[in-house]
Order: structure tokens, then C-alpha cells, then sequence
């Protein structure tokens, strides 16, 4: 079976409980569930990692090739200054997806930057959980059209 892996950046592993005010109460837990329930329910495995840490997912992403079909990613705030991530990001050959849970073209300037977006197939933005929802639906496309 193919699999898509999931990867979420800095603090988000404080989703539901960091500023609800702007990035709801949905935690990380509820949406790898859906996002679980959804994959088996599409014929796709699905893996999921978090870190803090630039580099622990740096060696994720890379210790992931040939293992994924297609990577799902948030990068949180490594969206605008991680370039050793976009780097990694681009050395593998698999579709990737940029998710935000909000629109960062709507929030400070300096947001509005991401290092991740030349290189995504697609990038979801503004839509809270739903945007993983959503990747994972077009992710499954790209891998479908692709085999």
C-alpha cells in the first residue's frame, strides 16, 4: 500500500491549546485521526511525525525517502526562515503538499513568506484542520495519477 507521511513543524503539537483565538481547538491528535480514518478508508497508509526541531525533521524527511509516495507538511514557523528544511525538502522526488492552519498572507508581513511553496505541488492555507483533510484528498490524486 502506498503511504503519505505527515509532517508538522514547531508548536504544533500545541494545537487545541495554543491562541484557540487564531488556531482553534482542534488538536494534532484530532486531526491524525481523521486523517488516519480517511487514509485506510482511501487505501493508503499514513505516518505522522512532530518535532521542535529543524533537524529531527531533516533526518525524518530524508530517512523517508523511498519509503512515502507523497509528504504532507506544516512547517509552522520554519515556513519563513528554515532553509535547511526547504533544502531537504527539495532533495526528494515525491509530491509534497504545504498545509497551514491559517492564512499567512493575513497575518504579519513577515509570515507571509514561505520557502516551502515553490517547491508543493500545492499549498493549503486558512482552512484550520480541513486543510489536511483536503491535502490528503489531493495527495491520494497526485500518487493515483502518477502510478
Amino acid at each position: 500500500m502506498p503511504t503519505i507521511a505527515v509532517v508538522n513543524g514547531p508548536n504544533l503539537n500545541l494545537l487545541g491549546t495554543r491562541e484557540t483565538e487564531i488556531y482553534g481547538t482542534t488538536s494534532i491528535d484530532d486531526i491524525n485521526e481523521k486523517l488516519t480514518s480517511k487514509a485506510e478508508e482511501l487505501g493508503f497508509d499514513i505516518e505522522f511525525f512532530q518535532s521542535n526541531h529543524e533537524g529531527a525533521l531533516i533526518d525524518y524527511i530524508q530517512g523517508s525517502i523511498g519509503r512515502i509516495q507523497g509528504l504532507i507538511i506544516n512547517p509552522g514557523a520554519l515556513t519563513h526562515y528554515g532553509y535547511s528544511l526547504r533544502d531537504a525538502l527539495a532533495s526528494i522526488n515525491i509530491p509534497i503538499i504545504e498545509v497551514h492552519i491559517t492564512n499567512i498572507f493575513r497575518r504579519e508581513e513577515w509570515r507571509s513568506i514561505s520557502l516551502v511553496t515553490p517547491l508543493a505541488a500545492g499549498s493549503l492555507m486558512g482552512l484550520g484542520g480541513l486543510g489536511y483533510d483536503l491535502a490528503l484528498r489531493a495527495m491520494v490524486s497526485f500518487i493515483e495519477e502518477k502510478e
